[in-house]
């Protein structure tokens, strides 16, 4: 009964947020719910449980959230996020519509470019291009998905993403741990999704399916000029190189934290190689924006940077507070007596002779739970990092494979039909779950598929 009252509760929240409805209302009233079903007192629950835990996930992460917003909000005014997108469409032509969407994704993702903003940057050219073509418009989200919330936003060491970031502060690991594992799961991933795009296109084409009759946010035609494209890349390159200088090269002081432990105020981060990443990442995006306004500054209309610098803004607070819902949400759920039942037979399992494998099913779970990549890997890794280490350590595997791995892992279960960005998506293409979910399911598919070639793969080759 204590396992069935935690998925009627998930149920209620993903309908509601099916449905529309906010989840930063509707999170912590569910996990309410299922917290006095359970006996727990309500009041604690919500002010020293959820506000908790979600006030600590904005701590840890909130200016990752803005400073990408602004980012993308700046590269969006100025143009240069639509002229990377156009360039490479323009120049792979309708015939490889498909291939053009995912690569203007996928770079503008790795560039650091946060995702909502790829979405808005690409989706004109896209569905231009799907028409030329006509090639169903349906298709459109599954493009956008494969090439921004799959390989570049988990696998590629590197990325600036979040879902990339978060692991680094459990294991003490960097961007770009686990470099094999990560490239060949994001090659698989990258080749086997656009198989699947490509089949299905043309099976839709063999009966005469084209583009079809839309009009809910059909892309206007675009008469102003964008800028060059090989300007609008600098502010992605400069992000890249300096997120590497500061994972790999600049020389951190070792007692930057002895100054803070030494006035007695509280800490989350319990050494300074956990929080190495977040920093050089906030400096990155930082300094992208810097060179984004430089570079666009003649081409952003009066009051554009400050109108982009307050969307951005604004826009992380909705972002943040949403997945901070999701997180309380979840960490409430996990203190229940029924999820440790569950939490208990997925450890007490027989997984072999590592981690991995309990790491796969746990947080794919939790995932699958918050809605959210972010938020679920999160919870896990503050739930069972310590036990997942200690275990990688009595059979000699690395914590860069573990941060790896973890990072693999969220992208599952974690776009389900309640996902923010899902549902941002399918909005911004004017079209339904109905339409076009089964294609994006198939990339998520796709992506708990890659969690089982990355265990066996470590079977194998041991990448440890």
């Amino acid at each position: 009964m204590e396992v069935i009252g935690i998925f009627a509760s998930l149920v209620l929240l993903i309908y509601f947020a099916y449905k529309g409805y906010s989840v930063i209302f509707f999170a912590p009233i569910f996990a309410l719910i299922a917290a006095f079903s359970q006996g727990l007192p309500v009041m604690p629950t919500y002010t020293e449980l959820f506000m908790v835990k979600a006030a600590i996930y904005v701590k840890n992460f909130f200016p990752v959230f803005m400073l990408g917003a602004i980012f993308g909000k700046v590269m969006e005014e100025s143009g240069m996020a639509q002229s990377i997108a156009s360039a490479i469409i323009k120049s792979l032509g309708p015939k490889r519509a498909v291939l053009s969407t995912v690569l203007s994704a996928a770079i503008l993702t790795y560039g650091g470019v946060s995702m909502f903003v790829v979405v808005f940057a690409v989706y004109p050219f896209a569905a231009a291009l799907f028409k030329q073509a006509d090639i169903p418009k349906k298709f459109v989200p599954a493009s956008i998905v494969l090439g921004a919330f799959t390989f570049t936003m988990d696998s590629l060491p590197g990325s600036p993403q979040i879902q990339n970031i978060i692991p680094t502060k459990f294991f003490g690991t960097s961007v770009y741990s686990g470099p094999t594992l990560g490239i060949t799961v994001a090659i698989i991933m990258f080749v086997t999704g656009m198989m699947w795009l490509t089949y299905r296109v043309n099976q839709a084409h063999a009966i005469g399916e084209g583009y079809g009759a839309h009009t809910i946010n059909e892309p206007s035609p675009r008469d102003e000029a964008l800028p060059s494209w090989h300007l609008s890349i600098l502010p992605l390159l400069t992000v890249l190189v300096v997120n590497y200088i500061g994972n790999n090269v600049f020389p951190w002081d070792p007692d930057s934290l002895a100054p803070i432990v030494a006035m007695k105020l509280p800490l989350t981060a319990t050494a300074l190689k956990n929080v190495i990443s977040i920093w050089s990442l906030i400096i990155a995006v930082a300094c992208g924006i810097v060179v984004s306004i430089a570079l666009g500054f003649n081409r952003i209309s009066k009051g554009g940077i400050s109108r982009a610098i307050s969307l951005g803004a604004v826009g992380s607070l909705l972002a943040v507070m949403n997945v901070a819902s999701e997180v309380g949400y979840g960490n409430v759920i996990a203190a229940l007596p029924g999820f440790n039942t569950i939490a208990h037979s997925v450890m007490n399992m027989n997984w072999g002779d590592g981690p991995l494998a309990s790491m796969a099913v746990t947080i794919n779970i939790i995932c699958g739970i918050t809605g959210s990549a972010s938020g679920g890997v999160s919870i896990a890794l503050d739930l069972f990092s310590k036990f997942w280490l200690d275990w990688a350590q009595t059979v000699n595997m690395s914590p860069e494979i573990l941060g790896r791995f973890a990072s693999i892992a969220s992208g599952g279960f974690d776009t389900g039909p309640h996902n923010g960005a899902i549902i941002t998506l399918l909005a911004v293409c004017g079209l339904t779950h109905k339409q076009s979910y089964p294609d994006i399911f198939a990339m998520t598919v796709l992506k708990i598929l890659m969690v089982g070639v990355a265990l066996g793969f470590v079977a194998i080759f041991g990448f440890a």
